[in-house]
């Protein structure tokens, strides 16, 4: 893929999809901040640079303009526990902090660029720390939620050679378990006060190192972070993003579905292990030089949530569809919210009732976001936006978003079909560089001239989207991404599971949830369902990460099939959402 593109190919991709240039909420910013220094290539001016870092072309950028006075006082990054303790950081601590990881990583570990490292922590700052010092350095991310078993872990790192791993000492005794299977994994770092054998204390190792670091250069298009997601067969699948499509993609596209201000913060509830995080919790916000605010949420808590909203100057909130549904529940007139004026909802369609509800309350909207690990923000309903209940809005800048057949023809307004981006003749510079090591997955995601989400749609005549469903049968719930074949692999390994198939099922607070419908072995007959169905979900619980587990269970007799003896989930899905 090449994504050094020359202006007249800019120019083409531009004539494709021109980028909004509406700016809302606030006069264009100074044109000393990093932000306003790209003007001339969003523009069609200049062409895109052959080069790029994240961590010295952005962060340290504002590090220097917060050295100069021209930045506002709030900090970088406001990082919270709800238990007293408190991290602050402006962007030059940041830059310090992270060329001491950088050392460590390089230094003690013996990283190079290109390596891979698997970082699985939660909401805690040596997430932000690791993640940029491994851009200081070449080191290609592959982040993973805190929710992964050993199973999961070994995968992880069998798949994707890596060589380092950063964890936690809750789940330092999983990747013991597995380690000795992975020949190339040749560094452990712990984040724990306490010690471990065969492991290396991050939090005493990086405070000793040295800060003086020099970033390495890396081309727009060098590979920088990896994202496995799942997909309706088999193991999950590696998508690979470039320095270009994640770092340098918001650098040109315009201020759309996020439209924040130096002296702005933002909170993201995610869990770290998703894009959506990187996205909203790192890049984003920085290349606006904004805050990022950070609970570290043990457990998504709506009375802390809105506690929280009360207390710190928080002016935008990002989440699943399930917090705002959770949200809504609480008598939200005792809440009066210190600073919030932009909420937005990502992840799955946000009911408009909820919608309605969390507006007549607090008097605010929520925008809409839709996207996918492939390509990050695909349509949202930004600030200024007419907003239409249902719809995710309009296609964002760079991205020519079409609803097409399975021919790719494209379709007219009002017509349902599958959302596709344009990939061909330029491919967008946010799009993903393949899936790795699956050639036969990279090209069957496209068709024609564009790239095939595997979500079906309509768009209306003012260019609004309104999404259907998974063309597959891929589980969304509370914003995870839950493929089939992993629940059913758990659960084909109890011995009472003689056959299953799992699906989606209508949740109102979740929008669904994975449904197993099971065969049982004849041994197994006789036995107490309710007991028998607790067993099962403790199974999966413990054999795969635990947000995968079938929150409902129905024991059947056979499953239907095809003449050559597929499972029909597409079926079996249907019937359990009412549409046949």
């Amino acid at each position: 893929m090449k994504l050094l593109l020359k202006l007249q190919k800019l120019k083409l991709l531009w004539t494709l999809k021109p980028p909004n240039r509406t700016f809302h909420g606030h006069p264009r910013l100074l044109s000393s901040d990093v932000y306003s220094q790209y003007e001339s290539i969003r523009q069609g001016k200049q062409e895109i640079p052959k080069y790029f870092n994240f961590a010295s072309d952005v962060l340290d950028k504002w590090s220097e303009i917060e050295k100069a006075g021209k930045r506002p006082s709030n900090p970088a990054f406001w990082w919270v526990n709800g238990k007293g303790e408190e991290v602050k950081w402006s962007f030059e601590e940041l830059g310090f902090l992270s060329r001491k990881v950088a050392n460590l990583l390089t230094k003690e570990c013996g990283l190079q660029k290109g390596d891979r490292l698997i970082l699985i922590l939660p909401r805690i700052p040596e997430w932000w720390l690791v993640k940029v010092a491994c851009m200081r350095a070449g080191i290609v991310i592959i982040p993973g939620t805190s929710q992964l078993s050993a199973k999961d872990i070994l995968y992880r790192l069998q798949a994707s050679k890596a060589v380092c791993i950063v964890t936690t000492d809750k789940l330092a005794p999983a990747v013991d378990s597995v380690a000795s299977q992975c020949q190339l994994l040749k560094a452990k770092l712990m984040v724990s006060k306490g010690s471990r054998e065969g492991w290396l204390n991050f939090t005493e190792l990086y405070q000793n190192q040295s800060a003086d670091h020099s970033c390495i250069k890396t081309r727009i298009q060098d590979p920088m972070m990896i994202f496995f997601t799942s997909g309706t067969t088999g193991s999950p699948k590696m998508t690979q993003h470039s320095q270009g499509s994640l770092g340098f993609r918001p650098l040109l596209s315009e201020r759309y579905w996020l439209d924040l201000t130096p002296s702005q913060m933002i909170w993201n509830t995610a869990d770290t292990g998703w894009i959506l995080t990187s996205i909203a919790s790192f890049f984003d916000p920085w290349v606006f030089g904004s805050c990022i605010f950070i609970h570290n949420l043990p457990q998504t808590d709506s009375e802390v949530i809105l506690n929280t909203l009360c207390r710190f100057p928080i002016d935008a909130l990002v989440g699943a569809p399930t917090l705002f549904r959770m949200l809504v529940q609480n008598d939200l007139s005792k809440y009066k919210f210190m600073s919030l004026k932009y909420c937005m909802s990502g992840g799955e369609p946000l009911n408009p009732e909820v919608m309605e509800q969390w507006k007549s309350y607090t008097g605010l909207d929520i925008h809409e976001v839709y996207g996918q690990t492939e390509m990050g923000v695909i349509c949202s309903v930004s600030k200024g936006m007419k907003i239409k209940p249902g719809s995710m809005g309009k296609a964002a800048p760079l991205y020519d978003v079409q609803i097409v057949d399975k021919n790719a023809n494209i379709l007219p307004p009002g017509q349902q079909g599958e959302i596709a981006i344009r990939s061909k003749p330029i491919r967008p510079l946010g799009f993903f560089s393949e899936y790795l090591d699956n050639p036969k997955k990279t090209a069957e995601s496209e068709r024609g001239d564009f790239y095939v989400t595997g979500d079906r749609g309509t768009m209306d005549e003012e260019g609004y989207f309104q999404f259907i469903g998974r063309d597959d049968d891929i589980i969304i719930s509370s914003g995870y991404r839950i493929g089939p074949f992993e629940v059913e692999s758990a659960l084909i390994e109890h011995p009472a599971v003689v056959e299953t198939a799992v699906v989606s099922s209508p949740d109102p607070l979740r929008g669904e949830v994975v449904k197993a419908f099971v065969v049982l072995s004849p041994t197994f007959s006789s036995t107490d369902l309710k007991s028998l169905t607790r067993d099962l979900q403790d199974h999966v619980k413990k054999t795969t990460a635990p947000y995968k587990y079938p929150r409902k269970v129905e024991f059947v007799k056979e499953l239907p099939k095809t003449v050559t003896g597929k499972i029909k989930r597409n079926e079996l899905r249907d019937k359990e959402w009412g549409w046949i």
